[in-house]
């Protein structure tokens, strides 16, 4: 009988165990700040960056919530996310959503502007060769997103001030402007959200996804 009590003593022992660590285990939101303060402790201010670029919103804890459990959010929860961002969208204030294609070209084609080494007259490039395939003439660029070779052409923009095109340019600039407002944990940069670009560099590279004289549309 003997080895029967202890046995039993060890899980009584254990389980008491269990229980208090249950009772004294921090809740998530103590767990999440724990965690966010032990990551902003690890990082200082350097040239321009600042540890502020590690602050988050609602819409990335949620995300990235749901990639850490390997679950996506509910159908119900994505759709409040995705109404949420649309309503930071800020649209051109002179109405014009087009600027200059070789503008556009230059910022798709550039990753600079954010590293602490770079000076605060950088202008920030768009990183967008990194996702995409641009133009039909690069020999290398990301697969993580589509092409956006022919954007425009194959849209059926030969016009983009045109009535008919309205739909498709404001959804690329809103799409530029916040992704998630269009997909709720789209891992493309919210680049007009996170002040990532200027509302200028935004419509130049508009220009280039759907000015017909681009070579995206050629």
């Amino acid at each position: 009988m003997k080895p029967i009590k202890t046995a039993l003593l060890s899980v009584l022992v254990i389980g008491s165990n269990m229980a208090f660590a249950a009772d004294t285990m921090p809740n998530k939101a103590a767990l999440d700040a724990l965690a966010a303060k032990v990551v902003k402790e690890s990082f200082r201010d350097e040239g321009i960056v600042k540890t502020s670029v590690l602050d988050t919103d609602q819409t990335n804890r949620e995300c990235s919530d749901a990639e850490v459990m390997g679950k996506p959010l509910k159908p119900a929860r994505a759709k409040a996310i995705e109404k949420m961002n649309l309503k930071t969208i800020q649209w051109p204030k002179d109405g014009k959503f087009l600027g200059d294609w070789q503008k556009g070209e230059a910022l798709a084609q550039s990753g600079r502007g954010l590293t602490w080494t770079d000076k605060a007259d950088t202008p920030n490039g768009g990183n967008c060769y990194n996702c995409h395939q641009i133009d039909k003439k690069e020999i290398s660029y990301g697969s993580i997103g589509p092409s956006l070779y022919n954007y425009g052409k194959v849209r059926g923009v030969t016009d983009p001030t045109s009535p008919e095109a309205k739909a498709i340019v404001e959804y690329t600039w809103g799409k530029i402007w916040n992704s998630r407002a269009y997909n709720a944990c789209s891992h493309m940069p919210r680049a007009g959200h996170a002040k990532i670009l200027t509302p200028e560099q935004i419509s130049d590279i508009m220009a280039l996804l759907l000015d017909p004289k681009s070579p995206v549309n050629q």
